[in-house]
């Protein structure tokens, strides 16, 4: 059953780290294939509090989103996210296919 990694940015404090975080989190996909559902595209928060910008990643599976999320490749790259804004990351699974 499909996974999706909702991330959004709240708040932008380090450009710098920020764009340090997007040339290492590419590599991390390399063993995990993923869907990008959505990327940097237009959105409206219609409740709750302003977002910056948002991601929605599709896994195959709940485990391969986590074994994704916690790779070292991963981890690395986040250092760089979290020192460069305020973001939060939501796991979900999908439906079952009908």
């Amino acid at each position: 059953m499909a996974a999706y990694v909702v991330v959004t940015r709240e708040k932008t404090r380090n450009p710098a780290q920020l764009e340090q975080y997007k040339r290492l989190a590419p590599a991390s996909f390399q063993q995990y294939p993923v869907i990008f559902r959505a990327i940097h595209g237009r959105h409206e928060v219609l409740e709750g509090a302003a977002i910056e910008d948002i991601i929605i990643l599709e896994f195959s599976s709940y485990e391969e989103a986590k074994a994704w999320y916690h790779s070292p490749a991963y981890q690395a790259a986040c250092e760089h996210r979290f020192q460069g804004g305020d973001y939060r990351c939501i796991l979900t699974e999908g439906n079952a296919a009908k």
